[in-house]
């Protein structure tokens, strides 16, 4: 600082009396030269950036891209102000001044990250305000002095000691981790999704796998950035077997059944099934379960154990053309050619109703009351329903039945009485039971 003071002496430029002044003058200028260079940044790598970010991310580009200008200057104000204060040793209310505006934007910054990757906002606010504790106590020197108390605040146990600190580092360095594997993970999905040699279960498959690639990377980066002895955790993986074989056995078992479906690609995304009472159309292959969404929108959650081990009806594992069963009953009394040509046509009127295969006609059986049919009709879009199908023909048969006076019967029972105990018939009251005879009285 006193070649400054010298350079401002030669130049003539008057000096304060009180250098404070001038030190906080200086302080406010370097704040002010950081954020015009950070607007300036930002708006000139901001929209690119987003850009770049949009076709890596894909659709998982939400939150992230639309902060991306101010995660962008608040990034370049932090780094010019870091540059600045470590370019020289400044005065105390210029070293202040200077950390406060770093700490400040430094803040905004992991705030605007941590939100972004869709933390909580308390989570996003208590890592902001953190960051801003930390660089202004860093600005007036008094970091070290606070590590210290913090590490004094701890328990020992056996020969590790675990303070107040170490919990706060393990904190910051677990939330930095999973910020980095969400960002990681958005730009691998999206890339795997946009790879056209993958149908859907490999994609699905990859991810998943990518997933888990990151996850495991993600940790034992953070076991080498804390310094975490791996052989000290040794006396604890017996007791971790034992929660894995007892207490988690069944969510090991529905990864591995997940991971097994995706492989041999017998349950895809998209497909149609029926898995015991559930039917409907497979949304997503989860970690523990299938996302199943039926025709009344109701999403069942099947664990992926039960699929590798009970029956599954898959109606689009080879082909998507499903054929639908539709029984219908005509009097005995009507054309039965004619009944089946209508039936044919109004098969064939349906939209959904395929011309090849052409919908057939089986006689079944001579019922008590009607000759009864089988309608066999071939649709291709299962996932749209199988009842509106029936239901469309079963209308258009009903009508056409109507045009051309073929009966629809229904049964009917005829009950004929031989006698009345007393010859002839009681009269029978509101509740159904028959009255008794009025009472006979003489005339006086």
């Amino acid at each position: 600082m006193q070649e400054i003071i010298a350079l401002l002496t030669r130049a003539g430029i008057p000096l304060p009396a009180d250098l404070n002044w001038l030190a906080a003058i200086i302080g406010f200028s370097i704040v002010g030269v950081g954020m015009a260079l950070g607007w300036v940044i930002s708006r000139l790598a901001g929209r690119h950036l987003r850009g770049f970010w949009e076709r890596v991310a894909g659709e998982r580009a939400e939150g992230l891209a639309d902060r991306m200008i101010r995660i962008i200057y608040h990034g370049s104000v932090s780094i010019v102000l870091a540059i600045a204060f470590f370019a020289m040793d400044w005065w105390t209310f210029t070293d202040l001044i200077i950390g406060a505006g770093w700490g400040l934007c430094a803040g905004y910054l992991v705030w605007h990250i941590v939100r972004a990757t869709n933390f909580a906002r308390w989570i996003a606010l208590a890592a902001g305000v953190f960051t801003f504790a930390v660089i202004l106590s860093n600005a007036v020197g008094g970091l070290e002095r606070v590590s210290f108390v913090l590490d004094r605040i701890g328990v020992t146990v056996g020969d590790n000691r675990i303070s107040l600190l170490t919990v706060l580092v393990i904190a910051i360095t677990a939330l930095a981790l999973f910020a980095v594997v969400r960002i990681i993970r958005r730009i691998v999905s999206h890339s795997i999704q946009r790879s056209s040699g993958l149908d859907p279960a490999q994609k699905l498959l990859a991810d998943k796998l990518a997933l888990i690639a990151i996850v495991v990377a993600a940790f034992f980066i953070g076991i080498d950035i804390l310094g975490i002895d791996l052989t000290a955790l040794a006396f604890f993986s017996g007791a971790l077997g034992l929660a894995v074989g007892f207490g988690m056995q069944k969510t090991f078992g529905n990864l591995i059944a997940g991971i097994i479906l995706l492989m041999d690609r017998s349950i895809k995304p998209g497909d149609v099934i029926a898995v015991g009472e559930s039917f409907g159309w497979v949304n997503k292959i989860g970690v523990r379960a299938v996302s199943i969404i039926t025709r009344d929108g109701k999403e069942h959650l099947i664990p992926n154990e039960n699929l590798m081990t009970e029956e599954v009806e898959n109606w689009s594992y080879s082909s998507l053309e499903v054929r639908v069963h539709i029984e219908v009953g005509v009097s005995y009394n009507c054309d039965i050619r004619l009944a089946q040509e209508i039936m044919v046509e109004a098969a064939l009127d349906c939209k959904r109703v395929l011309k090849s295969p052409k919908p057939n006609i089986w006689l079944t059986e001579f019922g008590d009351s009607s000759v009864n049919f089988d309608v066999l009709v071939w649709i291709k879009d299962p996932e749209s329903g199988v009842g509106n199908v029936r239901s469309d023909i079963l209308n258009r048969i009903w009508w056409k039945f109507k045009e051309h006076d073929i009966e629809i019967p229904f049964p009917q029972r005829d009950l004929h009485i031989r006698d009345w105990p007393d010859g002839k018939p009681k009269a029978l009251g509101g509740d159904g039971v028959a009255k008794p005879e009025p009472a006979k009285t003489e005339k006086g």
